[in-house]
């Protein structure tokens, strides 16, 4: 009796997981992709069709598109994990008390805001009459006002500030789980600072390491709003097409063989990237 008890409360607690996992996740991308494999015919009536995957390999834009949004999300990741984790060491194995709480919170209060409301305000720090092109005037490195938006660059700042968070939060839950011993013990030995943190601290953390990378990766490739708003109308980001198929062509086929390709793209990265790591997906996500 006390057996099956426990296996009815073990599946009265899954329960809302497996509805939110089927109804939000599962049974949408079932249908997204049932779409993405069907062409408009002749009077309306759906016809099965690869034509919406041939059209992405036929047309140069969809495909370079596609790899440049690739290849700028991964950027970003190692440019996020390379900022993120001194900033995760120090509030985690430095930081003591008061300090290390106030910096954790630090790092959490630009995420009280929404999305929407970070861009603006890059916008504005940015633009051609913002602060940032203000003060290069007043230090005379400029003599005229300059416009900062609107390139790769801006992009990129946008997108490490946005992701910074889900960088930080799992290094720092890995490296307190690190014990100083091991650290004293390898300065000890002989090892130098970066011998100590090739040896000891970066393979205790690589699982906060992937998950960060994963989360950051996937969040930065199916970002909207910061590449459209910080690159303008000419971002080329690939989520920007698949917006443009849905709401502004209504051609819902193309759009959803557009989402099946970023999800098995997102899905390719992280695989290869935990082979690479030799880390399991279970193990990596706790």
């Amino acid at each position: 009796m006390i057996e099956r008890g426990n296996r009815l409360a073990l599946f009265l607690l899954l329960t809302p997981f497996l509805l939110w996992l089927m109804l939000l996740i599962i049974l949408p991308h079932i249908q997204m992709f049932s779409i993405s494999i069907h062409d408009r015919a002749v009077g309306g009536a759906t016809v099965l069709s690869m034509e919406n995957y041939t059209t992405f390999f036929s047309e140069p834009l969809y495909w370079r598109t596609f790899m440049r949004t690739a290849v700028m999300s991964l950027l970003a990741t190692v440019l996020t994990l390379v900022i993120a984790f001194p900033i995760a060491f120090y509030i985690a194995k430095v930081c003591q008390g008061k300090a290390k709480s106030l910096l954790f919170v630090a790092c959490l209060l630009p995420f009280w805001v929404s999305e929407l409301v970070r861009s603006y305000g890059w916008m504005i720090l940015l633009r051609e009459s913002g602060l940032v092109s203000g003060f290069l005037q007043a230090i005379g490195v400029v003599d005229q006002p300059i416009e900062l938006l609107y390139n790769d660059a801006t992009i990129m700042v946008g997108l490490v500030y946005t992701s910074m968070l889900f960088m930080v939060v799992p290094l720092i839950t890995t490296l307190d789980s690190l014990d100083n011993s091991l650290i004293e013990a390898g300065y000890d030995l002989g090892g130098s600072s970066w011998d100590v943190m090739r040896e000891v601290v970066i393979p205790h953390a690589m699982s906060g390491i992937v998950a960060g990378c994963i989360v950051v990766f996937m969040l930065t490739l199916g970002n909207y709003l910061t590449p459209t708003l910080l690159g303008g109308k000419d971002s080329l980001w690939f989520t920007e097409q698949i917006f443009t198929q849905f709401i502004t062509r209504f051609n819902w086929e193309q759009g959803s063989a557009f989402g099946i390709l970023l999800l098995a793209l997102s899905s390719l990265m992280v695989w290869g990237g935990l082979k690479l790591t030799r880390q399991s997906f279970v193990k990596t996500m706790g």
